[in-house]
């Protein structure tokens, strides 16, 4: 039986793995924050990322770890580094302290254009660390991530209920299923050669990635609203409702002047260059299959 420790798992695309790793048969162990209970082939470790003990039981025994937990939004970028950097410095530490060799690590597509943000950064630097590791790595670097439980890209359904949806200036994006994005990360486990110490961005079925307003179009069918505008907005009128979120939402606000650092961005299609073996996976959802399936998943848990 294949045993993996996964961080994260109780975030969007980190529960998701948990998910996907138990389907295979895997026996996990999963950290966490606050008190979980055990079910069959899934042992909950109380702990976090900065503290090192709670990370050598996570790892302890295990096959392989696949690196999940992260920071990705925050109105303070200089809790990146302490999240992202030191964070993942640490689970490296515990793996090689463990005898863990297999190592997954979870990045993001930011980290190509490192000085766009603080988060783009972050996940560079990180990647760094993984690369100098010694370990058995892959990293994935995953686009836009979507699917059920997001609370992110949510944003854009739940606009384009209302009839306007709100898109960056004129730029194309890869998106990814969250199922598709864990099947991955779970295959990526089993030591492979033709994965060791490789960097892949995976995508949908759609290799060129969607234009923002075909994007927010596709969404607004997907909740049943075809009649929806997709509304561009200029970089100043973006930085300005950064500030705006900032005020109303606090630490909880969605759009961080982080965030529109690098969704001005005009190119976030994954490399094709990059794009995981066939052999070892494939995508199953569609863009505009799997926004439908998004949708109908918020629309029964009330969301929408």
């Amino acid at each position: 039986m294949v045993r993996v420790a996964i961080t994260g798992a109780t975030g969007f695309v980190g529960s998701a793995v948990l998910d996907t790793a138990r389907q295979k048969g895997f026996d996990v162990r999963a950290l966490t924050r606050r008190n979980q209970t055990d079910e069959k082939r899934l042992t909950w470790m109380r702990g976090a990322l900065d503290d090192a003990v709670s990370l050598g039981k996570l790892v302890e025994g295990s096959d392989a770890l696949i690196h999940v937990a992260g920071l990705t939004s925050t109105p303070n970028p200089e809790r990146f580094e302490a999240a992202n950097v030191t964070g993942t410095a640490n689970v490296i530490a515990a793996a090689k302290a463990a005898g863990v060799d297999r190592f997954v690590f979870v990045s993001s597509l930011s980290a190509r254009e490192p000085d766009l943000s603080a988060y783009g950064a972050s996940k560079a630097r990180a990647e760094e660390l993984v690369e100098a590791s010694g370990l058995d790595w892959t990293i994935v670097r995953p686009p836009a991530v979507y699917g059920p439980r997001d609370t992110d890209i949510f944003e854009l359904f739940r606009a384009a209920k209302f009839g306007l949806v709100p898109v960056p200036p004129r730029g194309r994006t890869s998106i990814i299923h969250v199922e598709d994005l864990a099947r991955l990360l779970v295959a990526l486990a089993t030591p492979n050669p033709a994965t060791s110490r490789q960097t892949y961005e995976p995508w949908d079925d759609n290799a060129f990635g969607y234009e923002h307003s075909e994007l927010a179009k596709m969404i607004a069918e997907a909740v049943g609203n075809p009649n929806a505008i997709a509304a561009p907005l200029p970089a100043p009128v973006m930085q300005i409702g950064a500030k705006l979120d900032g005020l109303i939402r606090g630490a909880k606000a969605k759009l961080t002047t982080d965030r529109v650092g690098y969704m001005l961005h005009p190119d976030w299609v994954c490399d094709l260059k990059r794009a995981p073996p066939i052999s070892v996976w494939q995508a199953v959802w569609d863009g505009q299959s799997g926004l439908k399936m998004t949708a109908e998943w918020y629309k029964g848990e009330g969301w929408l």
